[in-house]
């Protein structure tokens, strides 16, 4: 017989190869559990496996970070921003918390720009333009933040951002009956020309008007479980960098 591994001839009662030394019986229970795996890792089980490789990579790859002040940086950040965001999600959303908070201050730009980048579509997106301005920004860091830095710590901060978007719209959602929240110039919905109220316009124009108070709830709801999950998101990635901070030292 010809040895399965090597090839060399030899007598066929024997047990061992008498050129390369392999045990025949082992190899060839070793060579077909091989064939065994290779038979049942179908294409569609190496597909979900590669799917979920991708997955694990681009949302948990997790950023080595020897550096202790920039690790006690983001740790305190961290905690800021928890703090802060119990102060969101418990407040009623006709506190208007969100509205009145400094984080409107860093929506608002991306809410204005928003009219302008999506004027050439009509009046109707005009003024949804607004809301998907501040929603979209958010969105534009997380791709950057998960595909060009690889930095997912900050990915979790800005799907946090997005959340808090929706905290800060549901207000303005809410008010397109009443129209009493105060815009931007001082003026409200009331005293304006129809159509300057963004919600107004838009819930009018599809005829969604009466819903105005429950889209404005779906709006907070939502936004208060982005953002927890974006804290979640966030701590377990500052875990295992604190982790690896103390396996290396």
């Amino acid at each position: 017989m010809n040895c399965p591994k090597c090839g060399f001839g030899q007598a066929l009662e024997g047990a061992e190869c008498q050129k390369c030394g392999i045990i025949f019986s082992k190899y060839l229970e070793i060579r077909e559990n091989k064939f065994k795996l290779t038979v049942y890792k179908t294409p569609a089980t190496t597909k979900i496996n590669d799917h979920l490789e991708f997955t694990k990579n681009l949302f948990f790859h997790i950023k080595p970070e020897t550096n202790p002040l920039i690790l006690a940086g983001r740790s305190l950040l961290f905690v800021l921003i928890l703090i802060w965001s119990f102060k969101f999600i418990l407040m009623p959303m006709q506190s208007h918390y969100a509205m009145d908070s400094f984080w409107h201050f860093v929506n608002l730009p991306f809410h204005e720009a928003g009219h302008l980048i999506f004027r050439p579509f009509g009046g109707f997106m005009t003024s949804l333009g607004g809301s998907l301005g501040q929603l979209l920004m958010p969105l534009v860091c997380l791709v950057v933040f998960l595909i060009k830095t690889r930095d997912t710590f900050a990915a979790a901060f800005a799907l946090w951002w997005f959340g808090e978007n929706f905290l800060d719209l549901a207000p303005y959602i809410n008010d397109a009956r009443s129209l009493t929240l105060p815009l931007l110039g001082g003026n409200t919905g009331r005293t304006s020309p129809y159509g300057f109220h963004d919600w107004e316009f838009i819930l009018k124009e599809m005829g969604w008007i009466n819903y105005d108070h429950s889209l404005a709830h779906l709006a907070h709801t939502l936004g208060c479980a982005v953002m927890i999950f974006a804290l979640v998101w966030g701590g377990y990635i500052l875990y295992k960098q604190y982790q690896y901070k103390k396996a290396t030292g």
